[in-house]
């Protein structure tokens, strides 16, 4: 391997973030590299792979790469509540294959993906900006790029590297292990509250098809010092709750992932450096997903780097649009569904059984809109009216009676 290349657009990262930014700039004919740490694209699973078919259709996902779920299941320490679609509305990916179809069509698209790249250092010019990314002292690997964009996930990378952010202060720690299992409904999930389950977070039941599940906990930090990965083993070794109808467990491999819970507390583009999926906090606070705005964001901040590349001009405020475009789409939905997930945090075993009496109440369209987070004020507000419990209990902790 050659100590040196120069690229248009370096990419760090090579989840969905990153590969989606690849495929989107390579398109436009830019120069593209995508810088992976790990051996092969998604080598390590680091989440269980919730999203919605809406977004599988938009962004051409195969049919092969997921599973549909068209029926979910709230289940707290003493109530239960089953909410049915006519339709399939949500799904569980086979996270391994999407990642690596996404890598594929980014190479199709001309990117170049380099693996077993680990960046130790970031390269700038006189003026600060960065230049380049390169790899250990002990055997440097350099990447020169007019444009870089940070899609290192949790880690932030590059953004730590120059000094722009600081580590996360909230975040979700999940454990889960794919297993095959006796007994399981593929088309149907299972959401688990409560402080048996996880005292800030939830458990969940999410199958893949063919008698294939994920059981996994998540846990909110700094909220609570639970190892989510300690609890996981004890509720399947006790058979908790639904997880004793799954009958025989038998583990496949087991996944740890963190995600950010800061809502979207960072800026995204510092001068030609963008900031994209997890490394931006783009993430749903209500379920800890955010799949869909890493392919989605991805895709624009590579459309906005390959224009601002082709028009040689890479400068901080032609980058802005891609920032402009996400906090349209998001900001004011994720903010929302942020103060619904403070309030939820704070639930007892008694307040989230009452709270499932409030979310039996919705419809199907209405409940998906509402844990996908895609809500703003003034949504929230016709759906209250709609359903008078709610300004009652206040579900949203903003609609006041």
């Amino acid at each position: 391997m050659n100590s040196e290349y120069d690229f248009d657009l370096v990419i760090v990262g090579g989840g969905p973030a990153g590969t989606s930014a690849a495929y989107a700039a390579a398109k436009k004919g830019i120069k593209v590299a995508v810088l992976e740490k790990e051996s092969t694209i998604a080598e390590t699973v680091r989440t269980s792979g919730v999203t919605w078919i809406e977004n599988i259709k938009e962004f051409g996902i195969p049919d092969d790469c997921f599973n549909p779920i068209q029926n979910f299941t709230f289940c707290s320490p003493n109530n239960q509540v089953s909410i049915s679609d006519t339709i399939a509305r949500a799904a569980v990916l086979d996270v391994r294959k999407t990642y690596r179809w996404l890598a594929e069509i980014a190479q199709d698209a001309g990117a170049e993906i380099f693996t077993k790249i680990s960046i130790s250092e970031v390269i700038k010019n006189q003026n600060g900006d960065i230049v380049g990314v390169r790899t250990d002292k002990n055997n440097p690997i350099t990447f020169n790029a007019k444009i870089v964009i940070d899609a290192s996930g949790f880690s932030s990378v590059v953004s730590k590297l120059m000094g722009f952010v600081t580590q996360w202060e909230r975040f979700g720690a999940g454990a889960e292990y794919e297993a095959h299992v006796e007994n399981v409904k593929s088309d149907t999930w299972w959401l688990m509250v409560g402080q048996e389950y996880s005292p800030a977070g939830y458990a969940w039941i999410f199958p893949l098809g063919e008698n294939i599940v994920r059981i996994g906990v998540g846990v909110g930090k700094p909220d609570s010092d639970i190892d989510p990965t300690q609890r996981l083993k004890k509720l399947i070794e006790d058979k908790t709750g639904p997880i004793k109808d799954l009958g025989k467990i038998t583990p496949i491999e087991f996944h740890y992932g963190l995600i950010p819970n800061d809502g979207l507390s960072r800026k995204t583009v510092y001068n030609n450096l963008i900031l994209v999926g997890d490394s931006a906090g783009q993430a749903n606070p209500l379920v800890l997903e955010g799949i869909r705005y890493a392919i989605k964001y991805g895709r624009v901040a590579g459309e906005v780097a390959a224009n601002a590349i082709k028009n040689n001009n890479t400068a901080e405020k032609s980058l802005k649009q891609y920032e402009q475009i996400w906090k349209k789409d998001i900001e004011s939905k994720i903010n929302s569904a942020g103060k619904v997930q403070d309030r939820w945090i704070g639930l007892s075993d008694n307040e989230w059984d009452k709270e499932l009496d409030i979310i039996k109440e919705l419809k199907a369209d209405e409940f998906l809109d509402f844990i996908k987070a895609e809500f703003g004020l003034s949504n929230m507000v016709k759906l209250a009216t709609k359903h008078p419990k709610m300004i009652v209990r206040q579900l949203f902790g903003l609609v006041k009676k």
